[in-house]
């Protein structure tokens, strides 16, 4: 049992209950770190490649305590990937300054998102490699909404942006979607032992995107 002990950045997140998940198994301490053992082998082996076994045997238990736990592999993933999505929109909203402008708002959101990114690297790729695998469609619905709320709340930024003037007159669906694309890719290059922090690269991001929609 000594690899259940390690703390890592999933097993931080899942430390809350969350809001529609609020079960008994969502709160115990042996399923938060089955479940960030699970998400540091989807990360690093991908979802297909990890087979239930191989989380039983990283995490120090039987095949048998693990299906007391969870029904299937797709049931570990979709709670990771449902988990990840509900922490990840109240972490960034809590760091958006309401009485600042809109471009401060943007910096806010992407440096939030970044931090986010770092803190939960695991959780993040694990839950992005494979979005729409789950076999609950009810919380695959509640996942999807909350995905559209986090996208959402960015855009009524550069609504807000671009109906005070501050930004040209850019389509905050089409602007949302470049920013948010930018910063999911991370998942594919980002090295956190590089000089550059994720904080540090969605500033510059930031710059870049910010300087092409300011108003001239």
């Amino acid at each position: 049992m000594a690899r259940l002990a390690k703390r890592t950045g999933v097993r931080k997140m899942m430390d809350e209950p969350l809001d529609g998940a609020g079960t008994e198994e969502a709160t115990t301490e042996r399923v938060r770190d089955l479940l960030a053992v699970s998400s540091r082998l989807f990360a690093t082996k991908g979802f297909k490649a990890t087979s239930m076994r191989d989380i039983a045997t990283e995490a120090g238990v039987s095949k048998a305590l693990l299906y007391h736990h969870f029904a299937s592999k797709d049931d570990i993933y979709a709670r990771i990937s449902f988990e990840s999505t509900q922490h990840l929109y109240s972490f960034v909203k809590s760091r958006i300054p309401e009485d600042a402008g809109a471009a401060d708002k943007v910096r806010a959101y992407m440096t939030a998102a970044a931090e986010f990114f770092a803190d939960h690297r695991s959780a993040w790729i694990a839950a992005s490699n494979a979005f729409w695998t789950d076999p609950d469609r009810q919380r695959m619905a509640r996942r999807v909404a909350r995905r559209r709320d986090f996208e959402h709340l960015l855009r009524h930024i550069i609504e807000e942006g671009v109906s005070t003037g501050e930004f040209q007159q850019v389509d905050p669906a089409v602007a949302g979607r470049l920013i948010l694309s930018a910063i999911n890719w991370m998942q594919r290059w980002f090295d956190p032992e590089k000089s550059l922090t994720a904080q540090e690269v969605a500033l510059q991001y930031a710059d870049i995107v910010l300087r092409g929609m300011a108003a001239r």
